[in-house]
């Protein structure tokens, strides 16, 4: 479940200090940020609480994300938007906890028809010792504009998993599309109960499922929590909780290459968001614990002659790195992302700023708990403007969570 993300990383004993010999990387003071609450989750009610997911955003600006928990009591989906100088937040969907699903964990994304599509962690039938495995599931706006302030979208139930060779209980990753209109995604559990990656046909408005892979546990990975990128060629890249993974279509499936696997001391361990491409085919990710500095580091995988250059980017100093959604590449080549917590306890948004291949780490909002929010589990997206906007799980004006910005 998207609540036990922590118990299923592996436990290691105390790990010594060992120094960072891979990449200079310098700390630099954060320069004037502005930090606001746009909205303050309040349980109960339809627009949810907990949000563990980050946030998608519309060309019009506008955001949407999802809760784990709800009026229903078992999640949302939400939309923020600004109308003059102010923020209105609406609910989508209020998940009922059944055949519907229950308790998503990732964001959901626009499809290439313009409806939203996202996952549920639980919910869709009665497996999974009766809470369901999880579902893949769509939401289509009403066809007329709405005349009232609360205007519920249709869902749609597109896959329900079973919990057997198909996978069961997606986590945080986000889904994809191929050029087909394909889905494919990822689970946290499956055949070996390690976890699948998956697609996703439709024929004539049904889906059939397909397993591309399901991870043993060896040395081939375990726990996929984050979601697969494809590049030019049509593989698949995705992180497990020991390293980074490749999937090769061919005639008789697909087959997985490793092409890292994370080094406890020197890498950290545990990679809980999926990977993003930059425009020369490197690859960024993230792991959430140990480490250099027992927090996680931000990593970049390099192609070269046929294998692929691992090198940390930076080393986060205790605390946890980024868990859930992806870091987000700006145009400069820039990265940014939100740590889920800090040695001081409440999370902190970040920029690792990419100065002719230097990285220097620009912390923007330190997360204290209540009007600051706490524990940013997604990462952030980032409008026309340069404005930063994401989710913490905690804090706001009632501690259920919040949706902020940071302004430069």
């Amino acid at each position: 479940m998207a609540k036990n993300i922590w118990m299923r990383t592996i436990t290691a004993a105390w790990i010594f200090a060992v120094a960072l010999a891979l990449i200079v990387v310098v700390t630099q003071a954060a320069p004037a940020q502005t930090f606001s609450g746009i909205y303050s989750f309040n349980n109960p009610g339809a627009n949810g609480a907990f949000p563990y997911a980050g946030l998608t955003m519309d060309r019009s600006g506008n955001l949407y994300g999802t809760t784990n928990a709800s009026g229903n009591g078992y999640g949302a989906v939400y939309k923020v938007t600004k109308e003059i100088s102010s923020w209105v937040t609406v609910p989508l969907y209020d998940f009922s906890g059944g055949n519907d699903g229950a308790l998503p964990a990732s964001r959901v994304v626009f499809g290439p028809d313009g409806n939203l599509y996202g996952t549920t962690s639980e919910g869709g039938g009665s497996g999974c010792n009766g809470s369901g495995c999880g579902t893949v599931f769509k939401l289509t706006p009403p066809p007329t504009a709405c005349k009232t302030a609360l205007c519920f979208w249709s869902e749609t139930v597109l896959y329900r998993f079973t919990g057997g060779a198909d996978g069961a209980v997606p986590e945080y990753g986000d889904l994809i599309f191929d050029s087909s209109g394909a889905i494919y995604g990822t689970t946290s559990a499956g055949a070996y109960d390690y976890g699948t990656v998956y697609k996703l046909t439709n024929s004539g408005g049904s889906w059939t499922e397909s397993t591309l892979y399901a991870f043993t546990g060896g040395g081939d990975g375990f726990y996929p929590l984050g979601g697969v990128v494809f590049d030019q060629a049509g593989n698949l890249y995705g992180t497990t909780d020991t390293g980074v993974f490749e999937l090769s279509p061919s005639g008789s499936g697909w087959t997985e290459i490793v092409l890292h696997q994370f080094d406890y001391e020197t890498d950290g361990l545990g990679s809980a968001a999926g990977l993003v491409f930059d425009n020369q085919g490197n690859l960024y990710g993230n792991t959430h614990i140990l480490g250099p500095g027992e927090g996680g580091t931000i990593f970049e995988l390099t192609p070269s002659g046929g294998s692929w250059n691992f090198q940390v980017l930076y080393p986060f100093q205790g605390g946890t790195g980024t868990v859930g959604s992806p870091l987000l590449l700006d145009s400069a080549g820039n990265l940014y992302g939100a740590r889920t917590n800090t040695p001081s306890g409440g999370g902190e948004a970040f920029e690792l700023m990419n100065s002719s291949g230097s990285w220097n780490y620009v912390p923007l909002h330190e997360f204290s708990g209540g009007s600051q929010g706490s524990t940013p589990y997604g990462s952030v997206v980032m409008d026309a403007s340069g404005n930063l906007y994401g989710t913490s799980y905690g804090g706001g004006a009632h501690n259920f969570g919040m949706v902020y910005e940071i302004t430069p």
